[in-house]
């Protein structure tokens, strides 16, 4: 009894400082509760106490404190002092990522009328087909919205019944239900080959033809978790389009690149069959992947990739998952080929790109974590910390990457990556400073260093917070000074000085 009375002296703003904390790490209050039984469940506040001890109805116990304490990384003492925390550490609402806009200025020559006569022109001139400019205002709308597309994860719930152990059969049953028919092929048909305009690395895994069959490659009996994806992807044609799948033409490899033996120009119904592509791979995401169910694995292994194994999916859809299950919003994920070609790009975080996906650079940054890892093909993912200069500042990243082969045989890097400034500052750290002290020994040292024993437990700290086992990898190894480009080389002596 002396004990709960004089914690009830102590902890005035216990509870403001408890529910700060939670949300300036983005975290729901199930998903704190969640953090604390896994810790120890004996002394794990419910959500429903967890809201009466923010709004200060009720008092946790020293073990319960104790449990928030290992979850944020904080010592116990700091819940129970007399300073208010200020009202300033909540995350920003309405802070989208992506790449940074730019001023239309004069604005009448961004009218609309202008635009739909000077894009076309544009694009003509620099080889940019209408479907692939498409895909760039998808990308932007995609990382304008940090992600988040609550109409098809709902569709993909209600379809799914957020199970997160459907297996190919499951979805073969859902399939039909839904009025598809499937059947399988050996060999492309003849319109379609010319159509496709195949090449050697590029694998047609499916496609669908009127009024509702869905065509598997038999290949595809050789890697479930692929056949999964396919078939999850051509119900959501289904679902959200009627059956209007025409166009939904599934293939897979490193040439996978728009051939154009002329120049096309944008017209409405390439950004809509690009569009419904976009949506229809969304909703395979969450029909494999259900938001809850997804994102508590997550948080219980760690965000660890090797989740894919478990669940029997590819890792490229786990690792796109993960970038939006997160309660933690700057995530960044590429899906690289060989010599430079980004198939899939997400930045929610506006991390600039060392490689176009439309054209090959010819001078990339080789110490890159997605570049580096085609020169290991042991199969196993690895972490990496990197400090890269963005609009004048130093930023800090950690990201996983692990280089996998697609059924045409194509060896490709995955690699989802978070921005660690945004962390670091959000628990109380000088995180401009920080990252300045890692560049500068980078650069002392060549290029990399390894993290100093005060920062490693500052970061180590933020790692814990974040539930993001690979960070603590990642700050284990060298930390690498990194660029965009050769010519912005920042290393002494410059990598690409002759």
């Amino acid at each position: 009894m002396k004990n709960n009375q004089s914690l009830m002296r102590k902890s005035h703003f216990t509870g403001t400082k408890i529910r700060n904390l939670r949300k300036r790490n983005n975290l729901t209050l199930e998903d704190l509760s969640a953090r604390c039984i896994r810790i120890d469940a004996g002394s794990a506040p419910s959500v429903s106490y967890l809201s009466m001890i923010e709004r200060g109805k009720r008092t946790p116990s020293m073990d319960m404190l104790d449990n928030l304490a290992e979850v944020f990384q904080k010592p116990i003492d700091w819940f129970l002092d007399n300073d208010p925390e200020p009202n300033t550490i909540a995350p920003i609402k309405g802070n989208h990522g992506g790449i940074e806009g730019m001023a239309l200025e004069p604005n009448f020559l961004f009218s609309n009328e202008i635009l739909q006569i000077a894009i076309p022109e544009m694009l003509s001139q620099t080889g940019i087909s209408g479907r692939q400019f498409a895909h760039l205002l998808i990308r932007a709308h995609q990382e304008h919205h940090q992600n988040h597309f609550p109409d098809l994860e709902r569709a993909a719930e209600e379809v799914g019944k957020k199970n997160l152990y459907l297996n190919a059969n499951d979805l073969l049953t859902i399939a039909k239900e839904k009025g598809l028919n499937i059947k399988w092929f050996d060999n492309l048909p003849k319109n379609l080959l010319n159509q496709e305009r195949a090449v050697d690395d590029v694998l047609v895994t499916s496609y669908f033809t009127p009024p509702n069959t869905v065509n598997l490659n038999t290949l595809l009996h050789q890697r479930e978790s692929r056949l999964k994806y396919d078939l999850a992807v051509h119900i959501g044609h289904a679902v959200l389009h009627n059956l209007e799948g025409l166009h939904c033409v599934l293939k897979i490899g490193g040439s996978d690149v728009e051939v154009q033996t002329e120049l096309s120009t944008p017209n409405a119904q390439d950004t809509l069959n690009a569009w419904r592509d976009f949506e229809s791979s969304f909703f395979a995401g969450a029909l494999l992947c259900p938001k809850a169910p997804f994102r508590q694995l997550l948080d219980s292994c760690g965000y660890e990739i090797k989740v894919h194994e478990q669940l029997n999916i590819s890792a490229s859809v786990a690792m796109r998952r993960m970038t939006v299950v997160s309660s933690y919003p700057h995530w960044h994920y590429f899906d690289a080929y060989q010599p430079g070609k980004l198939k899939a790009v997400y930045r929610g975080n506006g991390i600039p790109l060392p490689w176009g996906n439309m054209r090959v650079v010819e001078d990339p940054c080789q110490h890159w974590a997605v570049f580096r890892k085609f020169t290991d093909d042991s199969g196993v993912s690895s972490a990496q910390l990197s400090v890269l200069m963005v609009a004048g500042e130093p930023r800090l990243y950690c990201c996983e990457s692990i280089q996998v082969h697609d059924l045409a045989g194509s060896p490709h890097i995955l690699c989802a990556g978070i921005d660690l400034t945004p962390a670091i500052a959000a628990q109380g750290f000088d995180a401009p400073e920080i990252i300045r002290q890692l560049q500068q020994l980078c650069i002392k040292h060549g290029g990399s260093s390894v993290v100093p024993h005060v920062l490693k437990t500052q970061l180590v700290s933020v790692a814990r917070i974040l539930n993001i086992n690979w960070i603590e990898r990642g700050i284990e190894n060298e930390v690498r000074v990194i660029c965009t480009r050769g010519n912005t080389c920042p290393r002494e002596p410059s990598c690409y000085q002759a």
